[in-house]
């Protein structure tokens, strides 16, 4: 018998998390290896079972009832209780339903003008700062964190606090698990405070419609709700626009030196090329939460499942499975079906996925439109990935213009 492979497959031997833009290629060689089902060993030492083949992977998120989030939250490495990643069924759409209305693609369509001001705004402001600039501090993150603190409504004072505490939330490793509690303490003060004033005196914000429209949620439900469209609404917006840009600017497309410069000429292809980019290099870590196995299950692999058992699919070895993406290593922005699981699947999908997604087109839209000679400042050696962090962005992006 093969002996277990220890899980996460991009930590070191510290246990900390060195990603590179690409993930592991084990997982690519466990894709295609029996039924792409593997043992896995986690870090505490129990027990799992990686599954990274597309059509498994897609019947693991989409059926909660057997792949229980909610029953796997004993596993997690943070407190997600009361929050949608750890809810399931009825309790999940509880949640979920407090917010969906200003996430639909009408509702996201209609806040387009106001994301294309906020970019504009931004990078105009980075263009008068002067080159070179980091991409990370004067262009995504406050793009993005700003956006999402609008629409909830969150006051200009406390915005910032939102990056130490995501950093330490995120960065979750043995060494700095008390610091992840700590934060998660901290921001559900700030917003509990604030939630609680929306009770008072509700206005027509998204934070007013999870104190009012929410009512029927519990206390701890209504406040750790914003913080998750907090943190999933602004840190994985920033880090997606600034690890695209990095690789538009390192790798060739067709007949370009560099993917950028043939978006500078193809502005019609630069949504298909950041569906692309979800595809290939997505931020989030390369597997989805754990699942516990309810009742005993075969997966269209035939991969045998039993009742108790611990399932981690992995999006990223499903988003390059040949089974469903034609040459799925090569980057095409042209690929048509692209329906890659990067933003999850199912009920666990990303609520926040079409706003997200237009944020980013956006963005790298008007980049590639308003600053068509953007060049790395530093080799791409250099640019530093945050490491243990649960969304896997550079600690800082160099970038520079003109001459």
């Amino acid at each position: 018998m093969t002996a277990p492979i220890p899980h996460p497959l991009d930590q070191d031997a510290e246990g900390v998390n060195r990603p590179g833009l690409r993930k592991n290629p084990k997982y690519h060689q466990i894709r295609e290896t029996g039924t792409g089902v593997a043992a896995v060993v986690r870090p505490d030492g129990s027990a799992a079972k990686l599954v990274t083949r597309y059509h498994d992977v897609e019947q693991v998120l989409r059926n909660d009832e057997v792949f229980s989030r909610e029953a796997a939250r004993d596993a997690d490495d943070m407190d997600l209780e009361g929050t949608l990643l750890g809810l399931d069924g009825a309790e999940h759409a509880s949640v979920r339903n407090a917010v969906r209305g200003w996430f639909t693609p009408r509702a996201v369509e209609r806040l387009r003008g106001t994301v294309e001001e906020r970019a504009a705004a931004q990078i105009a402001a980075m263009v008068e700062h002067g080159s070179p600039a980091d991409l990370v501090t004067e262009f995504a993150m406050p793009f993005s964190l700003h956006l999402i603190c609008d629409m909830l409504g969150l006051p200009q004072e406390g915005r910032l606090r939102f990056r130490g505490w995501a950093d330490a939330f995120f960065g979750i490793t043995e060494q700095t698990r008390d610091g992840a509690a700590d934060a998660l303490i901290s921001m559900v003060v700030y917003m509990n405070e604030l939630v609680e004033q929306r009770r008072d005196d509700p206005g027509d914000d998204l934070l007013s419609q999870v104190a009012v429209g929410g009512a029927h949620l519990s206390p701890d439900r209504q406040i750790k709700l914003p913080v998750s469209l907090v943190l999933g609404g602004w840190e994985t917006v920033a880090s997606t626009v600034c690890t695209q840009i990095h690789v538009l600017l390192t790798h060739p497309y067709g007949e370009y030196e560099t993917a950028y410069a043939y978006l500078t000429d193809h502005p019609e292809a630069v949504p298909g090329a950041v569906t692309e980019l979800e595809r290939l290099f997505s931020v989030t870590a390369a597997d989805e939460m754990p699942r516990r196995v309810t009742r005993d299950v075969t997966l269209p692999s035939g991969a045998r499942l039993s009742a108790g058992e611990l399932v981690i699919p992995s999006h990223d070895a499903a988003n390059c499975d040949p089974r469903v993406f034609t040459e799925p290593y090569r980057m095409d922005f042209a690929r048509d079906p692209n329906r890659h699981l990067s933003f999850g699947y199912g009920v666990h999908h990303c609520v926040g996925r079409h706003l997200g997604h237009l944020e980013v087109v956006t963005g790298i839209g008007l980049l590639t439109r308003e600053l068509p000679s953007l060049r790395l400042a530093v080799p791409s050696d250099a640019i530093e990935r945050k490491p243990g962090n649960a969304i896997l962005s550079p600690v800082a992006l160099p970038v520079a213009w003109g001459r």
